[in-house]
Formats: structure tokens, sequence, C-alpha cells
């Protein structure tokens, strides 16, 4: 995920958290924050530079196998692939955590880089980039709970900055949430699962729906609880397995762990003897987090009560949907995935998608749900991630057709953040929900971002995460989120992001409106509206002279108009180029080009609105005519110039 490219203006010669080209330049060192897939974005096409990031993320990466639906133009179809990373070995270079490492770049050009806990998920990790001049934190993924914002002041390498004696130049924030919603803790999360599932008989089977990383200290949690460990697939055991490494292959050598939960996930040695993990491929347990596509026949049982998080309980009694929020949905489990890395991606996937329709009638590809998916795989190039499917490899198989309905299903049927229910129903002794909800986000809440920002005051703030058309409709930039915690005045996303988008919407609202005002102006005894078809040719000759389009006519020269020109009603002004609202004046209610504003628009063989009124001079008009004359005879008068004396009324003198 990324809305800089994976480029940050800092630091030009390097690239974060994805690595498409996009026809830029190739960086000379990259960086991965952690395995959620919307991080991943152009990874495994990737042959150089070396790509650094934790130890932990590197053997998790490895050993990844997710599922790409892409776009196969030749055959106008949907393609299943599976992808891995394997190749990747010789360019993953892990860092340690805390630890200031200098990495040159090239001769003469250094950069330090220094990486910290996210508190995401195993191996998630920010990035503090240092030169001489300048410095920047990459936060990735964060939950920024108050107990780790206080961690990360008192680090060592962190001080210069919590303390004011340098100031981060920018800071690179997780913005998956900016509405003023307060998340209960991680560990209030725990805690009100705990108590829910003791409530429950000795026998019950429960089922922990965790589809991505970041829930192991759940895991670990419930294990403890309930005195039993935790079924999972052989994947996922593979993928946890690889955060315990031995040093050699003596007997004797101590395990080396690369992750704080990896002792309590797949065990450890204590002297001669195996201390085993929560997790296990044992099935005849109590607590299960197999994946869906490969759920043991336990976890299917009818009486299998479900463990479901959730980001938050709101105020209201609603429950705020985890899955997917902020990226990585469907990451721990080998689902389908679509990967649209072109807006020609999503044109094709259209075009599939109106054949499929055409030749079905499943109301699935009703015109709401067409929407609802083009919206979609938008706002996916948009932010240059995958999409997830949560469909299993199984369901893949058989032709591409069935493949195609199956994902455009999927992805119209997709949650919605906010659940119907008022979370669980009131647990008595007598029925017990078979579904439990907890809130456990792993991402920050608005406040805990603030409070991030209030212990650095960086100069500026970049989001990671955002929808710009959201941001625009509802008035938010970094200046009104964050600008309050920072030291700086200008921030770089408002002025180069927001504010050109804005003036693109304003200005196409504002053409929208001209022409509007120019189909509904009502012809009356005091002006009159006329329309001309205007040739290529001529319209450049118009744009060269600055003729407006919108001009009011007098009455007593409205015979000398239709007499002298081919006027025809009907045609459409022509659409002129981009203005932004100060190239416009209202008056009277009539939106008319800027004085002096020479610019006609492009070239096109349409018609316009040309007016005159009593305003307009005696030589105005003269010159007027005679461009119509020049139009209808080809015949040039020539036009001499106009004083600028006597309020542009009288013709300027030779010399």
């Amino acid at each position: 995920m990324s809305t800089f490219m994976g480029r940050v203006k800092e630091f030009p010669d390097i690239q974060i958290d994805y690595f498409r080209r996009d026809n830029l330049s190739s960086p000379l060192a990259c960086f991965l924050s952690h395995v959620h897939s919307d991080h991943l974005s152009g990874l495994a096409n990737l042959r150089s530079p070396f790509v650094y990031c934790s130890a932990a993320t590197k053997e998790i990466l490895l050993r990844l196998e997710t599922y790409a639906c892409r776009v196969n133009y030749a055959k106008h179809i949907l393609e299943a692939q599976q992808q891995t990373y394997k190749h990747l070995k010789k360019i993953l270079k892990p860092l340690p955590l805390s630890t200031p490492t200098t990495l040159d770049l090239r001769p003469g050009v250094q950069i330090q880089v220094t990486l910290f806990d996210a508190n995401h998920c195993p191996g998630a990790v920010m990035f503090l980039i240092e030169d001489a001049r300048k410095a920047i934190l990459y936060t990735g993924d964060i939950r920024s709970e108050p107990w780790f914002v206080n961690s990360l002041v008192r680090n060592p390498s962190l001080i210069e900055y919590s303390s004011g004696i340098r100031r981060l130049d920018t800071i690179y924030l997780d913005t998956s949430f900016t509405e003023e919603i307060p998340f209960q803790s991680k560990a209030e999360g725990i805690e009100e699962l705990l108590r829910k599932v003791v409530q429950y008989p000795n026998d019950t089977i429960f089922h922990f729906q965790a589809w991505t990383y970041g829930y192991e200290e759940v895991w670990i949690a419930l294990s403890r609880a309930l005195k039993s460990r935790i079924h999972v697939d052989d994947y996922k055991l593979r993928i946890y397995n690889s955060l315990r490494a031995r040093k050699s292959d003596d007997r004797f050598s101590s395990d080396v762990h690369l992750s704080p939960e990896a002792p309590a996930l797949v065990g450890y040695m204590s002297g001669n003897t195996p201390q085993h993990g929560c997790l296990t491929s044992d099935c005849n347990v109590r607590l299960h987090s197999c994946e869906r596509g490969n759920m043991c026949a336990i976890a299917r049982g009818s009486s299998v009560v479900r463990i479901q998080p959730i980001i938050a309980h709101l105020s209201g009694g609603a429950d705020l949907a985890e899955i997917g929020a902020g990226g990585g949905g469907g990451d721990l489990e080998r689902e389908a995935e679509l990967d649209l890395g072109m807006m020609q991606d999503v044109q094709a996937l259209s075009s599939m998608i109106d054949q499929l329709s055409a030749d079905s009638k499943d109301a699935s590809y009703a015109s709401e749900a067409r929407i609802r998916v083009l919206e979609l795989a938008l706002e996916s190039v948009n932010r240059r991630s995958t999409i997830p499917l949560h469909l299993d490899p199984v369901s893949m198989e058989g032709d591409q057709t069935t493949l195609l309905k199956k994902a455009v299903r999927a992805l119209a049927q997709r949650d919605s953040k906010m659940l119907a229910q008022s979370g669980d129903p009131e647990i008595s002794s007598a029925q017990l929900p078979r579904v439990i909800r907890f809130p456990y986000s792993r991402h920050s809440s608005y406040a805990e971002l603030c409070h991030l920002l209030q212990a650095f005051r960086p100069l500026d703030v970049w989001p990671c995460t955002v929808s710009v058309r959201e941001w625009l409709g509802n008035g938010i930039s970094i200046s009104q989120l964050f600008g309050k915690y920072c030291s700086g005045q200008h921030f770089s996303f408002d002025e180069t992001v927001l504010k050109p988008a804005d003036l693109e919407a304003e200005e196409k609202e504002l053409q929208e409106a001209t022409q509007a005002t120019n189909a509904s102006v009502i012809t009356s005894e005091s002006d009159i509206i006329l329309k001309h078809p205007v040739t290529a040719d001529e319209d450049e000759l118009l744009s060269d002279i600055g003729l407006a389009r919108l001009m009011e006519v007098d009455e007593d020269f409205r015979d000398h108009l239709a007499a002298g020109s081919q006027l025809q009603q009907g045609h459409s002004p022509v659409k002129g180029s981009k203005r932004t609202l100060n190239n416009y004046v209202q008056d009277d209610g009539v939106l008319k080009a800027h004085e002096g504003d020479q610019e006609i628009g492009p070239k096109q063989n349409h018609g316009f609105t040309t007016t005159l009124s009593p305003r307009h001079s005696i030589a105005q008009r003269e010159a007027y005519y005679k461009m119509l004359d020049y139009l209808d005879n080809d015949i040039w008068t020539p036009i001499g110039l106009i004083s600028t004396g006597d309020n542009h009324t009288e013709p300027d003198k030779e010399l």
C-alpha cells in the first residue's frame, strides 16, 4: 500500500513497501515493513536491488503462498496462478531491530536505517531513515497504543526526536482510521474475549477466524485460559515454525527466535527438554484456527462456537467489522486475490463483466453489483494493492468463466465495515451465543495517531492510506487532522495532492455549471443567445485573438448578427480547457471568462455560444462584426488597435 509509489521526497533513491517501477528510475535500496499483501505490490517480479526487512519478515515471506488472479488480455479471461517469493532469498537482507545500520547507496551517498517494532504483526517494523540533513519515520502499519508510544519515546535511537533536539522532517503515517472513534486496547479486547469463553461448558469446541497475521497474542491467551493447544493447518504451522531457528546443527546449540511470540507459538528447548508451543497439527483439541479451505472435520461441526475479531464496539451498540480493514485480509490463508496493476486491467475487467452480464441472467451481475466491483477495482489501482477475494484455491479449479463469476460475486458481496447486529446477544445460562465477537484492532485509532505525533512533533505528515475523493468530500486534510501536533506549517500532501485534486473537481463542476447555464439561458427582449458552428481553423483563429465565448448581444444588432453568420441552434458550447475559479467571474448570475483569459480551448468542431450587449463599445462591436465577415467571406479586413485611454473606446493613432 502506497500513496507515494514507495518514493519519499527526502530520500528519492529508495523505495518502501511498493516495488513496481512505474517508469521511475531504479531505486538503490528497497525496504519492506511486513508481509501483508497490500505492501508487496510488485515484489514478486523484483530482481534488484536488495530489500531490507526484519528477520521474521524474511522467513515468513520465503514461505508465503498466494493465488493471484490476473487479467489475460489475449484470452479475455481471469487466470489464477500460485505466487511465491522463494526466489527472493538472496536479495532479502534482514536487519536487527533498534540498531542503527549504515547503508551505502552509491559512492559518497549513505543513509542510516533503524528498525522498530510496529505492534502490528510478527516481523512488522517501522523505519527511521536519516542522513546528515534529513530524517523521516515510516510507520508502515502500526497500532500506537499509549504504552507503545511510551516505549518509543525512550528508545535511545529516538530520544533526539522525542525530546526536540532534532525534528523529523516527515512521518509517513498509517492513516487506516481517521474517524474520531475510540478503540478498545488490545488488552481490553483479550480480556473481554476470555471473560466470554470461560462461561462455556468445558467440552465446547471453538474456532477462531484468524485470517491474517497479527492475532498471535490472542492465540497465546486463549490457549492458556482454556488449557488447550490450538489446531492449525500445515500451511500456518510451516509459516510460524520459520520463526524458530538454530545457530548450527549441533544438538547442544540453542534456538534463535525471530519474534517475541515465536517461543510461545512453536516451542523452544529448555536445557535438554523440548517445550511445545500452543500451535499443533493435532485436531483433537478444543481450539481450532484451521483455514476455511482446509478446515478439519471437528471445526466444521454444527455445535462449534465461532470467535470473530472486530475493530471496535461503537457507542450505539453496533460493531466495526475487521476483515480486510487497513489491508491484509486473507493473508494467513492461501486464498485468491485480484491483482489489478494498471487502469487497463480495470477496463478489461469491466468489459468482461459486461459480457458476463449479457450471457447470464444471474442477479449477481446487476448494475449495482457491477458498480460495486468496479469501485473496488479502481480503489485497488489507486492504492496500488491487491483485492482479497476470500476464495480458497480449490474453488478456483475449473473453467475460467466460472472463476470470473466467482470473483465478481465475491467482490459484489464484500462485507461492510459496519455489522448489522449490535454486538453479541446477552449471555445467559440457558443460551450462549454461537458467535463471539471481541474488539482487537491491528491499526491505530485517530486518537492514538495524534498521541504518536504529539510525542515527536514532526515538521510534516504524509498519509499512507487515503481516499482522496472521501477526504475532499468530507473536507479532510492533513492540516485539519494533524496540524496542531506538528511543528511545521506546510503540509506536502495537502499542497501536492489534495489542492490540485480539489481544483480539478471545482473546474469540472464549473464546466458543468457553465454548460448548464448556457443551455438554460432564455431569449428575452434585451438579449439573445445565438449558436454558431465553428470549424477547427476558425476556433484556432478565435483563440489567437482572444474572443470570449460568452458575450451578450444588443437587440439593435440582432439582424446584423443573423445576416452576417450561418447561425444554427442546438449545438453544445465548446468544452474549454481547464480553468481555476480565479479565471472566472460571476456577473448577473452568468459565468463568463475572466478579463485577460486568452485561452479558448482545444481545437474541436463543436458549436459555441456568442452574445453581445450594450456594455461592449462600438470599437469592440466593429471588431466582432469584421471577424464574422472574415469567417463568411475569407476576406481579411484589418482590425485596428484600440487605445488604452478613454475606457478603450477610441482607435489607437498611427505613430
